[in-house]
């Protein structure tokens, strides 16, 4: 109904009626009227909202791993490996260097030659017998001299990189940039003590000899030093032999005879005149059949040929050639008279060991042990079965492992030279055979300074051969008949005269 007055319109009576009738019958006002159809019409359009389902559950997660503990403070360890020596922080170097400028103050022009370099050596505070290898150093050779400036600049230099003997040693005989000695590194150190020592003044007349002699005391060098078999001699192998201390003993000892080790012109003399006997054509080689005549074929062939195979000596020039030069006979000579030799025992294992795994089997020993035994049928000699010598020296070694012989086990039972003659060498297992076990044992055990087996063979031939020329002479001269009465030769007092007639009557080449 539409109400057109507009005072009943206006009527607040009338009105406040017509809201009570519209709150109690859902009678509105066209302006609500259309706010609620927009909002009905709203709801009917939107789809019905799904349930919310819950959210899952949170995985739980594996404990993490504790974070890595902090590096520990860093440990200092002090440097322990110093190849030239450890240095000594008292050494002072200006005070050394004005020693050093004083001794060449002295000298004429502040030049020294190679004579006047034994002062400047000592000024340095090294043996005399060190000046040749510090006047080619400091570039000697070249000039003729070195002057106070060239051989400051060397000198500093070493004492800036070397601390001990052995590495100022090395420094001034090696190759530029080696710190190793090879066997040419030596020649101008020998070469040296020849022209000056007192003890081999006879050689001025014999220079022939000069070559041969030191070529023996390299070989006997590395020999002894030499323990890593490289042909290259080393700081550490330096400092563990005796070498620079027996170089220093050359200038207190006018007769260089009594330093056995290394320089002795008699144990020269011995190593050579054997190599001679030997050397029939004197071209300075022998062949197997050469090498076999040796101490009256006392060893086998089969270690001979092993010699030859290349076994114990470098190059090819053996194997390829047969042959073997003086140089590989002084160390054969050394390993055969001295089998207690460290080196020694080392020599024959490389030779004995055919096939070259370390270890000496049964086999080896039964293949070197069969000649011996042909040779003792051929003497009327019963020889002793090979199981038996075996058992025999399998008790003599005490091998760490059953069956089989090593080096170490050789080193360790001190017996190696019987064993060793044993199976190559039948006229020294024969004496081995006859002596009283317990004496060798006892000879074993013995800790003194007794001279070695091959100071004892040298000086025994020593005499030999002197004996020998000194009849020899009496022949010659005819005068043998006249001392034949004498109860002994005059030997003891002549060996040092005879010196020089030995060099070049007996060994002319």
């Amino acid at each position: 109904m539409m109400i057109k007055d507009s005072s009943l319109r206006e009527d607040p009576d009338l009105r406040g009626e017509l809201e009570f009738l519209a709150r109690g019958c859902d009678f509105v006002l066209p302006s609500r009227f259309k706010k609620r159809l927009k909002s009905f019409q709203r709801a009917q359009i939107q789809p019905e909202k799904k349930p919310v389902s819950p959210p899952p559950p949170p995985i739980p997660r594996s404990p993490s791993p504790p974070p890595p503990a902090p590096p520990p403070p860093s440990i200092n360890i002090p440097r322990f490996y110093f190849p030239t020596g450890l240095p000594n922080l008292i050494v002072n170097i200006d005070e050394a260097i004005a020693k050093v400028e004083a001794a060449f103050a002295k000298l004429q022009e502040e030049k020294a030659d190679i004579y006047e370099m034994g002062k400047i050596a000592k000024a340095c505070g090294c043996p005399l017998y060190w000046k040749a290898p510090m006047f080619n150093c400091a570039g000697g050779e070249r000039t003729g001299f070195v002057s106070v400036h060239s051989f400051i600049a060397t000198w500093r230099k070493l004492l800036h990189s070397c601390y001990d003997d052995a590495s100022k040693f090395v420094y001034l005989l090696a190759k530029p940039g080696c710190t190793y000695l090879e066997q040419e590194d030596f020649i101008p150190l020998l070469q040296d003590i020849v022209d000056t020592h007192p003890g081999l003044t006879f050689l001025k007349d014999a220079p022939e000899f000069h070559s041969r002699y030191i070529t023996t005391v390299i070989q006997r060098i590395f020999y002894t030093v030499n323990r890593s078999w490289t042909g290259r001699i080393t700081m550490t192998e330096l400092r563990r032999s005796n070498f620079l201390q027996t170089l220093a003993l050359l200038e207190e000892e006018d007769d260089i005879n009594q330093i056995t080790d290394y320089f002795s012109y008699e144990h020269f003399y011995v190593i050579y005149c054997k190599f001679w006997e030997l050397d029939t054509d004197h071209d300075l080689f022998i062949d197997p059949k050469d090498l076999s005549r040796y101490n009256d074929h006392a060893s086998s062939s089969r270690i001979i040929e092993r010699l030859f195979s290349g076994a114990v000596t470098r190059g090819n020039s053996v194997q390829r050639e047969g042959r073997m030069s003086y140089a590989e006979f002084v160390w054969f000579l050394i390993s055969e008279e001295d089998k207690k030799n460290p080196t020694s025992v080392e020599y024959w294992f490389r030779c004995m060991d055919m096939d070259g795994d370390g270890v000496l089997s049964m086999y080896e020993l039964e293949y070197f042990y069969e000649e011996q035994c042909e040779r003792m049928e051929g003497m009327g000699i019963e020889p002793l079965p090979f199981q038996d010598l075996l058992c025999q020296m399998l008790d003599l070694v005490k091998p760490e492992s059953q069956g089989k012989i090593t080096l170490r086990d050789l080193k360790r039972c001190r017996m190696a030279h019987i064993f060793f003659d044993t199976f190559f060498n039948l006229d020294k297992y024969l004496d081995h055979e006859q002596k009283d076990p317990f004496s060798v044992q006892k000879d074993v055990d013995s800790e003194g300074p007794e001279p070695s087996d091959w100071d004892k063979y040298a000086s025994e031939e020593y005499e030999i051969l002197v004996a020998e020329e000194t009849v020899s002479e009496q022949l010659h001269d005819g005068s043998f008949e006249d001392d034949y009465e004498c109860e002994e030769l005059p030997i003891t007092s002549e060996i040092g005269n005879k010196m020089d007639k030995l060099v070049i009557s007996d060994l002319s080449p």
